[in-house]
């Protein structure tokens, strides 16, 4: 991975060209997704596009410290944003009655699977890279 280039911009235009890369992303994966047949697809369409365009970048040309920080800065204020809806969902769930604790247990469970599994593959991840680290040698070359 080569390093980020920075140039320097205000955050209201690393903001305004984040919101425009997504924006021309998605549109073009719900175009693209009618022209196919299967409109319901495009927000996961565009979501793969979306990671595949941002890990050639980064592999490539490395991502850019102002892209870095637009999104940092959305994925924070964006936050207050699912704050009523996840009140109403929190409100929603007392009206289940007797449902609640099977409500919960399955939210539960299909939160902790994924997470350990993530764990697994990140320690197994993290453990490979450590090796690879420890067997390579700081020699230069051409000398024994």
């Amino acid at each position: 991975m080569k390093p980020a280039h920075s140039p320097h911009l205000p955050l209201w235009l690393a903001l305004i060209l984040t919101l425009t890369m997504v924006i021309v992303v998605r549109e073009t994966a719900v175009v693209l997704c009618q022209m196919a047949g299967i409109e319901k697809a495009a927000n996961i369409v565009g979501l793969v596009a979306m990671f595949v365009i941002l890990m050639a970048w980064r592999l490539l040309k490395g991502l850019p410290s102002w892209l870095t920080q637009a999104s940092n800065t959305l994925l924070v204020d964006s936050g207050f944003a699912f704050l009523p809806v996840s009140a109403g969902a929190g409100l929603l769930l007392f009206a289940l009655g007797d449902e609640l604790l099977g409500v919960m247990i399955t939210m539960i469970v299909s939160t902790l699977i994924p997470l350990w599994g993530l764990a697994l593959l990140a320690n197994r991840w993290l453990n490979h890279a450590a090796n690879s680290d420890s067997t390579t040698t700081n020699e230069p070359k051409g000398q024994p």
